[in-house]
């Protein structure tokens, strides 16, 4: 005779928890590979995005303003000019800050919306 299984048994919910960890290790153990000034640059990047994130900020919007992202890199790079001893601040270097910001920010925009999660 075959014997019913049980609907939550057969239906079981995903460790989300554990996957969210291995993201954030996956991430964290790529961001160590990075090459000497993306290195550099990062902690700029964190601080400049620690400090936009509270609640309701304009990172947060569904379309972020394109001008307050570019003020966001601007404000980085002028830190980044104040305390490193940087080669030359070119244009290609303020395109890398840009576009780690973006990716810092699509990280944090997602955890954002991971931890406002509501399961009723």
């Amino acid at each position: 005779m075959i014997e019913k299984m049980p609907y939550y048994m057969a239906y079981p919910m995903p460790l989300s928890f554990d996957d969210e960890r291995t993201e954030r290790m996956d991430f964290e153990y790529l961001k160590s590979m990075y090459p000497e000034i993306p290195k550099r640059i990062l902690p700029y990047i964190e601080e400049e995005c620690d400090r936009m994130e509270y609640e309701n900020s304009m990172i947060y919007d569904q379309y972020p303003d394109k001008l307050q992202l570019k003020l966001m890199c601007g404000r980085i790079c002028g830190n980044i000019q104040k305390h490193e001893h940087l080669p030359e601040w070119s244009g290609e270097l303020r395109d890398l800050a840009e576009v780690m910001l973006f990716q810092e920010l699509y990280k944090r925009r997602c955890d954002h919306r991971r931890s406002c999660r509501r399961f009723y």
